[in-house]
């Protein structure tokens, strides 16, 4: 009996593996979302894939891929066994051209990797634990005590002497029994201290030493700002999300970090104010309080297309 998956099952799965792959990069435009909902609604296998698709992806995400891709290799029984184990393959192993065109074949290769809205913590061979937010990207050399930053948000506690470096493509930062916070964006780095004292060696300029309750940010350009951090910024650690007066726009630009997809709010919600703490686990229950709590309504075209307006006097 031939147990090969069928070549049309087989292009299914891996588009609707794509497609997943993409919403978790947190690079999905507008236009990306017109064009997964025109293919969810060109056939009706392409709903009930990507309906199992969504399943999967929470089914596999915390399953190591040597140990998923060990379990897939195993005799198959049926049709649909085979289908979901193929799909999970391309989860596993994307190689379309939608996520080569999407994501640094940098972010794809990295040793540690987690997907919008996922936070991972790990402990490292000399016991220092690193935690990774959202949508973030890690390369490991721990014989060489060296870490980089590709992209995301990390926090970084070492406990002995010998330091560990960090690159974070605007420079480099030494640490060693201290505690710190390390995010890279696109247009800058930002480093804010916790505990013990740190060297940064920024890409342009002079080494600089921080202390305790120190954040330094660093741009592309080659500039950068000294300031103090705020002590409620690494809570993302615990899960969570604070908020002390904080203007609306600059909140939803938080909350979208969390979330595959697109949030967009009027400009003239910018200026409202938000305070609250808030489980970073479920953005969806964020947005129904910011509702019930200020003059905004949540217009939701999709699941990943979320819109915030002024409500309706």
């Amino acid at each position: 009996m031939n147990r090969s998956r069928p070549p049309e099952a087989r292009q299914l799965a891996r588009a609707a593996a794509a497609w997943l792959a993409l919403l978790d990069s947190g690079r999905a435009s507008a236009e990306d979302l017109q064009r997964l909902e025109q293919w969810r609604a060109a056939d009706p296998r392409h709903e009930q894939l990507w309906q199992r698709a969504e399943g999967l992806r929470q089914r596999f995400a915390a399953v190591p891929p040597a140990v998923a891709l060990a379990s897939l290799d195993r005799p198959q029984s049926n049709r649909r066994t085979l289908l979901k184990r193929g799909l999970a393959v391309a989860l596993l192993l994307p190689g379309s051209w939608l996520l080569s065109q999407q994501l640094p074949l940098s972010v794809w290769r990295a040793d540690l990797r987690t997907a919008v809205g996922e936070r991972r913590g790990v402990r490292l061979a000399d016991s220092s634990l690193l935690q990774l937010n959202t949508a973030t990207a890690v390369d490991l050399d721990m014989a060489a005590h060296r870490l980089s930053l590709i992209e995301g948000e990390i926090a970084l506690s070492v406990n002995r002497a010998q330091a560990i470096d960090v690159d974070f493509g605007q420079g480099r930062v030494s640490t060693g029994q201290a505690h710190i916070c390390l995010r890279r964006d696109s247009d800058r780095s930002q480093i804010s201290v916790l505990h013990g004292t740190v060297q940064v060696q920024p890409a342009q300029g002079m080494a600089l030493t921080l202390h305790y309750g120190d954040q330094l940010t660093l741009y592309t350009d080659g500039s950068g700002a000294m300031g103090r951090f705020d002590p409620h910024m690494p809570d993302w650690r615990d899960g969570v999300l604070s908020a002390n007066n904080q203007p609306l726009g600059e909140f939803l630009r938080e909350v979208a970090r969390y979330r595959p997809g697109i949030l967009r709010w009027e400009p003239a919600l910018e200026a409202l104010r938000v305070t609250g703490t808030f489980q970073l686990n479920d953005t969806d229950r964020i947005l129904e309080l910011l509702a019930a709590s200020l003059p905004v309504s949540v217009q939701s075209r999709s699941r990943y297309w979320i819109t915030v307006v002024q409500a309706p006097t």
